[in-house]
């Protein structure tokens, strides 16, 4: 075992107790939270194995897009800040469809590649990159405009639902 594969389990073990305990905390806004550190420490996986531009990709558009904005969101509404209210059934039968989505998933990538190591094919970094910020430029910018523009109508409709809590008063 050399020390990239050390590294890799390491890392991976941090990867799946964050993950773990982001499905199982009762708090909305701890659980975005260690689903922070769960999806950097996939993107830690992804350097391990030599894939530099899926890590970035991984922090820019999940850790720094999708989780801040739905933090931020949960923030802003005040649903973060209590529990969440569940049965141990449901608990249950959660971890035991996790478990047989894991097992059946596991089970058909080794039944499919098995344990050797598969030589990986396809476009350089260069070649994404020259892709991504040459041909589809226009439409990733517009993405991120469209972003900005539902995070200040969410900040819109929190102020306003808050002023409008305070006149009730």
């Amino acid at each position: 075992m050399t020390s990239r594969d050390v590294l890799f389990v390491a890392v991976g073990l941090i990867t799946a107790a964050a993950a773990v305990l982001s499905v199982t905390n009762r708090r909305v806004l701890h659980a975005g939270l260690w689903l922070v550190v769960a999806l950097g420490g996939l993107a830690g996986c992804y350097l391990v194995l030599g894939a530099e531009l899926v890590a970035l990709v991984q922090l820019l558009v999940y850790v720094g897009a999708v989780v801040v904005l739905v933090l931020f969101a949960l923030m802003l509404t005040r649903s973060g800040a209590g529990e969440v209210d569940t049965s141990s059934a449901h608990r249950w039968v959660a971890g035991a469809v996790g478990a047989g989505v894991t097992v059946l998933l596991g089970g058909t990538l080794v039944a499919a590649y098995g344990w050797s190591e598969r030589e990986v094919a396809g476009p350089s970094n260069d070649a994404i990159g020259e892709q991504i910020f040459g041909t589809w430029v226009w439409p990733f910018e517009l993405l991120s405009l469209l972003l900005l523009a539902a995070l200040v109508a969410a900040v819109a409709v929190a102020t306003t639902g808050h002023r409008r809590q305070e006149g009730e008063r």
